[in-house]
């Protein structure tokens, strides 16, 4: 069973991709997490868990949802890891959550996606011929780690050393602490109070009030609202107003064309 959380698709694409590939179910946890469903997850196949990487790690709340999780049937887990360019240690903090529920462990791979995050100019948004270079890439490493997977071949990823975990684990909480503030978004007037932002916020951080999302303290800055905006209405500060918001759908013609190609 494919399971996955995604904002803004990049890691949807990969987990329904990886199923389609292994023939297994895929399943969006979303609806799960807003509820706080913490049923068991039963699957005879292999467990494969998909995720974004937020500053060096899977999403906090991500975190706490899997370790309240019980998984039946199968005892066999791996991972697939999406990231704007570095994943950190999130493969060994994946591990470790697997490892207290008794499970085995077969190893995680890491997919380099486009960017996402416009909240902040320290990061600056891809242009669009590199968000599709980094789409081909990872289409392309697909087929390797699906057949590792129906294999059960354990899956490799690069190496995170000692020194890297001792400076990236301390750093992910203080972060998340100070710079993971919802205050600063607003809706424009042009929002048309679809509500498309309240349902897809993870922690149920948005509320529509008087057909406009209002932002509380609880946020994880998974660009999920800003990015999927209908209308472009949602803002960030002062940083977002002339910047491109990125979703996969976008850019879905690029896998298109590749599988056009290799029909030929």
């Amino acid at each position: 069973m494919v399971l996955y959380f995604s904002a803004t698709g990049n890691t949807e694409f990969i987990a329904q991709e990886i199923a389609k590939r292994t023939d297994d179910t895929c399943v969006n946890l979303l609806t799960r997490i807003k509820e706080q469903d913490f049923s068991p997850i039963h699957s005879e196949k292999l467990f494969v868990v998909c995720a974004p990487v937020y500053v060096c790690e899977i999403p906090r709340f991500l975190t706490k949802y899997l370790n309240k999780v019980n998984f039946t049937g199968s005892k066999d887990v791996c991972f697939i890891l999406t990231s704007g360019g570095y994943c950190g240690p999130s493969g060994l903090l994946l591990k470790k959550i697997f490892k207290r529920k008794k499970m085995n462990c077969l190893g995680h791979a890491e997919f380099k996606m486009p960017r996402n995050y416009v909240a902040s100019d320290d990061y600056p948004m891809l242009e669009k011929e590199q968000v599709e270079q980094r789409i081909i890439e990872s289409y392309n490493q697909l087929d390797t780690v699906a057949s590792d997977i129906l294999n059960r071949r354990k899956l490799s990823a690069r190496r995170v050393t000692f020194f890297e975990t001792m400076i990236t684990v301390p750093f992910n909480p203080i972060w998340c602490k100070f710079k993971l503030k919802a205050k600063d978004f607003y809706a424009e007037d042009s929002c048309v109070g679809c509500g498309k932002c309240e349902k897809l916020c993870p922690l149920n951080n948005i509320k529509l009030k008087d057909k406009k999302p209002v932002w509380e303290n609880n946020c994880t800055h998974c660009m999920a609202c800003i990015a999927n905006c209908p209308v472009n209405a949602i803002q960030f500060d002062n940083i977002t107003q002339k910047k491109e918001r990125y979703t996969f759908g976008k850019y879905k013609y690029v896998v298109k064309n590749i599988e056009k190609n290799i029909k030929k």
